[in-house]
C-alpha cells in the first residue's frame, strides 16, 4: 500500500471537503471534523468499490473490527436465504437491509449507508436473527397489549426444527474449559452468577457439575471447531460466541477474544449470561437494552435483565415460585468480578505477578524514581527499576479518595504529581494526598470520557491522553486540552488503538500496552520499532521476578 495514498485518505477523513470524487463515484462528506475517522473509512468503503480492497487491512481500519461483505453478513445472520447480487435494484437485498436496519434501530431506508455498514462491524452474538420484521414487530407489540389480548404474545423460542425447551426445571451445567489467564475460582463464580440472573426471575434451578455429562456445557474454542464453517470463530471482534437451543445445551466462546472479568475490556460475564439465554430457548430480543439483544453491550449500572428478558424466560418456565424476582444491577456484578477477589484464594500460595502479568492490566505509570505502578482491579503493584515486585495494595488505601477501579494513570515528570482518570472525572495527588478541588470533571477541559491510557511525554513536556483513534495533549495545571488537539493517533506511527496504558521509560523509548502485547515507540523516529509480549520480554515490568521469588499467601 502506497503511503502517499493512505496520507490522502487520512487527510480526506480529517478535513472538511464539500464534494469528493473517487473514480466515477461522487458523494458528499458533511462536517467530517466532527465525524470519527473510522466512520469515514466505513463511508468510503460503502461508497467506492475501488477502495474496498485497499481499506480492508489498511493501517486506518482497526484490525479488531470485523468487516464482512454485506451480503455474507446478511446471509450468515438469517436476513438472506441465499446469497444474492448486491445491486441497488435487487429487491431481496434491499428488503434484507431494511429488516436489518429495523432490528438494529437504524433509519429504515434499504440503502447500504455508512451507519448500516458500521453496525455490521460491531461485535455481537454469532446466533442468527431468524425472525422476520413482522414477527419482531408483533413480539414488541405483545409486550404492551398483554397476554389476554387477541394478538397474544408470541413466545420467544424457535418455532421450527429447534422449537424446543427444557421439560424440567432443575438443570446441570459444566464449564469444560476456560482461558488460561482467568483464575478457576473467578471463572466459576462468574458463570454461577450468570445462571443466577435467570434463576432469580424464573422457576429454574441450576447446579454445577465438575465432570461428566451436564445439561448445559460451556467451552472455549479457536476458529473452526466442528460446528460448521458458518459457526467458525473469526478472532477478536465479530462473532464473540454462539449457543445451541434445547436440548443441545452448548455455549461456545471465541478463545481469541481478550476476555475480561472487570469493567475494562470485553466483559465475559455479559456474554456468558446472553448465551445461557439461548441454551434455555430464548431468541434474540428486539428491545435495544435487553440482555438478549444481538449486539455486545458493556456492563453498566442498570439492571442486566430487561423487562423483555424476564417476560420471555417466564413464558417458557414460569415465575419464581413463592417469591419476588431478584434483580441485580450491573455495578454490583462488576464488584463481584474484580480480579482482586482472587488474590487470596484460601491457603493456596500464588505468585505475586500472576495477576497483573496475565493478559492485561488497567493502567500503568512511572514516577520520578522510575518505580512502576501497575493497576489491575482494586489493587496496585509497585515494581522497582530492578524489577522487584511489591505486595499488592488496595488503590483506595494507597491513594485515599480514589474510586475502587480506574481507567488510566500518569505521573508528571515535572513535579511528581499522580493523575488518575475514570469516566469523565480525574484525580490529582501529591504523593498520597488528594489535592484541593479534586476530583473534578475533566470534560469541561475537553478531555474524553473513559480514556484508554495516559502518560507524561518528555518531548512535549505535557500529559498526553489517548482515546480510540485520537490523542489529547493536556495542560497539567488546568487539565485542559491544548489548542489544535485532539489529533489523529496516526501521528504515532504503528501505535494501536484502544491501548491499556503507556509510559515513557528511562531507556528513552515510549511503551504502549494493549492486552498481552507491547509496542516500543522511538521518540526521535516517531514510529514503533519493536513489539512483543510484555510479560516475557520486558524484564523491568517484574513478571520474571514474580515467577521466581516473592509470593502472596
Amino acid at each position: 500500500m502506497e503511503s502517499t495514498f493512505m496520507d490522502f485518505i487520512s487527510n480526506l477523513c480529517i478535513s472538511n471537503p464539500n464534494v469528493i470524487i473517487l473514480g466515477d463515484i461522487n458523494f458528499h462528506l458533511e462536517d467530517l471534523k466532527s465525524t470519527r475517522i473510522q466512520e469515514c473509512m466505513d463511508l468510503l468503503y460503502v461508497t467506492s468499490p475501488y477502495l474496498r480492497e485497499v481499506l480492508v487491512g489498511g493501517e486506518f481500519m482497526r484490525n479488531d473490527v470485523k468487516r464482512m461483505a454485506p451480503d455474507d453478513f446478511l446471509q450468515k445472520y438469517g436476513y438472506l436465504e441465499n446469497k444474492v447480487i448486491t445491486e441497488s435494484g435487487s429487491a431481496q437485498f434491499t428488503e434484507a437491509l431494511r429488516e436489518f436496519q429495523w432490528v438494529s434501530h437504524l433509519p429504515v431506508s434499504g440503502v447500504l449507508d455508512a451507519a448500516t455498514f458500521h453496525q455490521m462491524a460491531k461485535p455481537r452474538c454469532g446466533v442468527g436473527d431468524v425472525e422476520s420484521h413482522g414477527q419482531w414487530a408483533e413480539r414488541v407489540k405483545a409486550l404492551f397489549v398483554g397476554r389476554d389480548s387477541k394478538t397474544g404474545r408470541k413466545k420467544r423460542y424457535l418455532n421450527f426444527y429447534q422449537s424446543k425447551k427444557w421439560y424440567k426445571h432443575h438443570l446441570t451445567y459444566r464449564i469444560v474449559n476456560w482461558p488460561w489467564y482467568l483464575a478457576e475460582q473467578q471463572m466459576r463464580m462468574v458463570v454461577k452468577t450468570a445462571f443466577q440472573l435467570w434463576s432469580n426471575v424464573s422457576s429454574l434451578v441450576f447446579l454445577e457439575v465438575l465432570e461428566g455429562p451436564a445439561d448445559i456445557r460451556l467451552a472455549f474454542f479457536h476458529g473452526d471447531h466442528n460446528d460448521g464453517l458458518s459457526n467458525a470463530f473469526d478472532g477478536p471482534g465479530g462473532a464473540l460466541a454462539h449457543a445451541f437451543f434445547p436440548r443441545r445445551g452448548e455455549a461456545h466462546f471465541d478463545n481469541d477474544e481478550q476476555w475480561s472479568l472487570n469493567s475494562k475490556g470485553r466483559n465475559l460475564f455479559i456474554v456468558i449470561a446472553h448465551e445461557i439465554g439461548h441454551t434455555l430457548g430464548l431468541e434474540h430480543s428486539p428491545v435495544k437494552n435487553a440482555l438478549m439483544s444481538p449486539y455486545y453491550k458493556k456492563l453498566g449500572r442498570d439492571f442486566v435483565l430487561s423487562f423483555d428478558d424476564i417476560i420471555a424466560i417466564r413464558d417458557l418456565y414460569g415465575a419464581l415460585p413463592g417469591g419476588q424476582a431478584i434483580q441485580l444491577p450491573g455495578n454490583q456484578i462488576l464488584r463481584f468480578q474484580e480480579w482482586s477477589s482472587s488474590i487470596h484464594s484460601g491457603t493456596k500460595t500464588m505468585p505475586l505477578g500472576s495477576f497483573y502479568c496475565q493478559s492485561s492490566f488497567d493502567a500503568i505509570a512511572v514516577d520520578l524514581n522510575q518505580d512502576l505502578y501497575i493497576v489491575k482491579g482494586h489493587h496496585v503493584w509497585v515494581v522497582s527499576p530492578k524489577g522487584k515486585v511489591s505486595k499488592p495494595q488496595l488503590l483506595r488505601k494507597r491513594w485515599p479518595g480514589l474510586p475502587t477501579t480506574i481507567e488510566a494513570a500518569a505521573v508528571s515528570q515535572e513535579n511528581g504529581r499522580f493523575y488518575f482518570f475514570k469516566g469523565g472525572h480525574c484525580w490529582r495527588y501529591k504523593d498520597s494526598v488528594l489535592e484541593l478541588g479534586f476530583p473534578q470533571r475533566c470534560r469541561k477541559g475537553g478531555l474524553p470520557r473513559h480514556p484508554d491510557g495516559a502518560l507524561y511525554y518528555p518531548p512535549l513536556s505535557h500529559l498526553v491522553v489517548f482515546k480510540g483513534s485520537k490523542y489529547y495533549v493536556v495542560n497539567e495545571e488546568f487539565l485542559e486540552v491544548e489548542s489544535y488537539y485532539p489529533r489523529s493517533l496516526h501521528d504515532w506511527k504503528g501505535v494501536p488503538v484502544a491501548i491499556n496504558g503507556a509510559l515513557a521509560h528511562h531507556d528513552g523509548f515510549t511503551y504502549f500496552f494493549r492486552h498481552d502485547q507491547y509496542w516500543k515507540f522511538d521518540q526521535s523516529k516517531l514510529k514503533v520499532v519493536a513489539t512483543g509480549k510484555w510479560a516475557t520480554e520486558l524484564h523491568w515490568i517484574g513478571c520474571q521476578s514474580a515467577k521466581t521469588g516473592d509470593t502472596v499467601v
